[in-house]
């Protein structure tokens, strides 16, 4: 099955698409990754959609990468003696440390980091920012605040600071666990909330250990301040615009988001635009204009992926809802417009040798037409530097390592393919040119660009590139040079 997109779609999976009938219908409507939310749902609800992602996979002999994206941080208040209030706007509001059920007056805030971490000016917003407070003081274990926006507040809403950076661990108890989990179940990437600073990266990567792929999230305005560090240490990033919306002023995020998507594209690290995409598909069948305005403006930025939560995970209208995204993809596409401002985003290559011969690649492909860009890759990273290189042809890439080409599912025009090791060039050419035409991309008398890494199986070896033609059809058309995913997750897992 191949996609005629280059931008890749997430799908959230929950209570509405739990069969594997809807799984296989979201995969055949567009999603290449599956978004597992550790915010909900029990470990036991995780294997099982696991295991049936891994039957869709099986079934369409195509690689689909599973993203654990754990829950972070959270702070909540406690709860309240009548399960909710009303603070009027004027009225000075406590937060403590006494688990007692709240009142009209003060409720408990379990955290207490917290009460060295804020001072007087600054704002706390909670319940989505539905509710702002001022610090007016901290005194021991006590926040006095001033209601700056009024409203209800009732038990266990989240709360959001924005003006300080807090001293917290960015994986919890429970992060750590679900973590174990993830990796036990053989997730390709794993998504890090509420992420600060380049430190939190690092502390995840070291407990993922190679494993997996991370994914940094963006939510919190300090994380900004040190973008260039944070994107550097990171495989991937996800411009999250829950948090990141409720914490900045409205009128920041999207210029916030477009400086994310330009970091990412200078280091080449694949980029996810997530959050209210098609929030009005949770219970409608068709989206608003804004949204689909919204969906179409992350593609023109070039975003590799755009991600669909509560839309897939819980609405009514889980398949058309990714439908629909896989065709306003397609149309942007379409539009010359969006070569152009693609192309306007290039970066200059790094100084090294594979963005030298990535960026070479590009210009092959264009010059001579090429059908499609052929990366052999074992690590992923010739098929990522392509990528940031954003060719006119697509990107085919070929690995031995179906982990690798599991991971490659969320990457910017990849189509990931798993072939048995090769060893030689001519290998390579001649299973470019097999792979090129049963695949779709080509057939006789058109062009291939080929680039890869010798020795080979290296990683970050990329130093080959290889213009070949396609004469003639394979000679044994039944014969495959890339192995079935089910035959390569079974040679994996031996």
């Amino acid at each position: 099955m191949r996609r005629q997109r280059n931008a890749k779609i997430i799908a959230t999976l929950g209570p509405a698409s739990s069969d594997i009938q809807t799984i296989q219908a979201l995969f055949e409507a567009g999603a290449d990754v599956f978004r597992f939310n550790f915010s909900h749902g029990s470990q036991q609800d995780h294997q099982a959609r696991y295991d049936m992602v891994r039957e869709v996979e099986r079934r369409f002999d195509r690689p689909i990468a599973v993203l654990a994206d754990l829950q972070g941080p959270k702070l909540r208040v406690g709860k309240f003696a009548d399960g909710k209030i009303m603070l009027p706007a004027g009225a000075e509001f406590f937060l403590d440390l006494d688990p007692a059920p709240g009142t009209s007056h003060r409720v408990c805030l379990p955290h207490p980091e917290l009460f060295d971490a804020v001072a007087a000016g600054q704002s706390l917003l909670l319940d989505d920012g539905k509710v702002r407070l001022q610090v007016l003081s901290v005194a021991g274990r006590a926040i006095r605040t001033r209601v700056i926006t009024g409203g209800p507040l009732s038990d266990r809403k989240g709360v959001n600071v924005p003006d300080a950076v807090l001293p917290i661990p960015v994986l919890t108890d429970k992060d750590l666990q679900d973590l174990r989990f993830a990796l036990s179940l053989g997730v390709e990437w794993v998504a890090l909330s509420f992420v600060q600073r380049p430190q939190d990266v690092l502390q995840a990567r070291q407990l993922i250990g190679g494993q997996a792929s991370l994914m940094t999230k963006l939510e919190k305005p300090a994380a900004l301040e040190q973008l260039d560090d944070i994107v550097r240490l990171s495989d991937a990033v996800m411009v999250a615009r829950g948090d990141l919306g409720v914490e900045l002023p409205p009128e920041r995020v999207p210029g916030a988001q477009k400086r994310i998507l330009r970091a990412c594209r200078r280091e080449g690290k694949p980029s996810v635009v997530a959050t209210q995409m098609l929030e009005s598909m949770i219970g409608a069948p068709a989206p608003t204009r804004a949204e689909a305005s919204d969906v179409a403006s992350a593609v023109y930025d070039g975003a590799d992926a755009v991600m669909l939560s509560a839309e897939s995970a819980s609405g009514a209208y889980p398949v058309q809802s990714v439908s629909i995204m896989n065709r306003i993809i397609q149309e942007v596409e379409r539009d010359p417009l969006y070569r152009n401002l693609i192309d306007a985003q290039q970066e200059a290559p790094l100084p090294t040798r594979g963005d030298a011969i990535c960026a070479a690649l590009r210009s092959v492909t264009q010059i001579i037409g090429a059908v499609a860009t052929v990366t052999y890759t074992t690590s992923g990273h010739t098929s990522l530097r392509a990528a940031r290189e954003r060719p006119m042809a697509p990107i085919l890439s070929i690995t031995p390592s179906l982990a690798t080409a599991r991971r490659l599912a969320l990457v910017w025009g990849v189509h990931s393919t798993v072939s048995y090791q090769l060893g030689r060039v001519d290998e390579i050419v001649s299973a470019a040119s097999r792979i090129a035409q049963q695949e779709g991309f080509a057939q006789p008398g058109d062009h291939l660009a080929i680039t890869a890494g010798m020795p080979f199986g290296e990683p970050g070896s990329t130093n080959f590139l290889r213009i070949a033609q396609i004469a003639r059809p394979a000679k044994d058309p039944e014969y495959r040079p890339f192995v079935p995913v089910e035959q390569a997750a079974s040679n994996a897992c031996c």
